[in-house]
């Protein structure tokens, strides 16, 4: 970035620091913050809907459709998140080249499973193999967006789904006896009530999705994770014109406080949240505001 970064071997001290650390990999490695902030942005409301839309599947008055919604909650949560994550994201990818192999290629006379190898015709590749880069980044972190929303999803569902049935049943039997239809008591009265004891529950789901964003390493996103590994290593031959010892502990070490600040930052909004939800609510915060004032 600098002028006098031309030749990194005559520089040292704080020269070669400030060339070091403003490399294009150095850069990367930056916006590589942005990556889990976006994907944190995406998730969250994404992963919400999956939970509100599983809350009101399980508890459905449609049997087929509650047991659709009880069944999602429960192996979702059952299942550890790597596994998931590792299978899940592989059986998308491979669904998807699958499909587009069957109406693009229906001439193709090959099997598609050769031994441990899944071959389809090269138009039906998912993106294509001359695509742009940014295609094949932006493919990727679609895929992890649905995985990450899938499975905290279902965790969201149950939170909802206990928050729903925390609202005190008189408060529906009085919205009945006012005339109130099915659907008039759920969305004026259920939902608004719910959430002040469904957020102490997100809230906890909210630091779970944050520490879980290193995950999208395993899923070949190249994420904070993926650069401090690479830039701290002594051995990458891709940094040799800086060679420096293992700093792995130090690039981590930032990591740490990154995720520390940030999660810090995230209880503070939540529980300004929290107060605001719980004015006027029967719960112990609400009638701790009451006292108060």
């Amino acid at each position: 970035m600098f002028s006098f970064c031309s030749d990194p071997a005559t520089l040292e001290g704080i020269q070669w620091y400030s060339c070091y650390l403003t490399t294009g990999k150095h850069l990367a490695f930056y916006m590589s913050f942005g990556t889990v902030l976006l994907l944190l942005a995406v998730t969250a409301p994404a992963a919400l809907l999956f939970g509100f839309g599983g809350a009101m599947a399980a508890r459905a008055r449609f049997t087929p459709l509650s047991w659709l919604g009880k069944i999602y909650i429960s192996v979702v949560r059952g299942v550890p998140d790597i596994a998931f994550f590792l299978f899940f994201v592989i059986a998308l990818d491979q669904g998807i080249e699958y499909l587009r192999h069957k109406v693009k290629c229906p001439d193709w006379d090959e099997p598609i499973r050769q031994g441990s190898d899944f071959l389809v015709c090269s138009i039906a590749k998912m993106p294509l193999g001359d695509a742009p880069q940014w295609l094949h980044e932006a493919y990727g972190f679609s895929l992890a967006v649905l995985t990450f929303a899938i499975v905290f999803g279902a965790f969201a569902a149950n939170v909802l789904f206990g928050a729903m049935q925390a609202v005190p049943h008189a408060q529906i039997e009085t919205a009945a006896a006012y005339g109130l239809s099915h659907r008039q008591t759920f969305w004026r009265i259920l939902v608004p009530q719910m959430w002040t004891y469904a957020l102490p529950g997100l809230s906890n789901l909210w630091m779970v999705l944050i520490k879980a964003t290193p995950l999208l390493f395993l899923l070949g996103v190249e994420d904070i994770v993926f650069w401090a590994r690479e830039l701290g290593g002594s051995k990458t031959a891709k940094f040799t014109a800086y060679p420096h010892p293992d700093w792995r502990m130090w690039y981590f070490l930032g990591l740490l406080v990154f995720y520390l600040v940030f999660t810090r930052v995230s209880e503070l909004v939540l529980d300004r949240i929290t107060t605001r939800l719980a004015h006027g609510q029967a719960t112990v915060d609400g009638e701790a505001q009451r006292k108060a004032a």
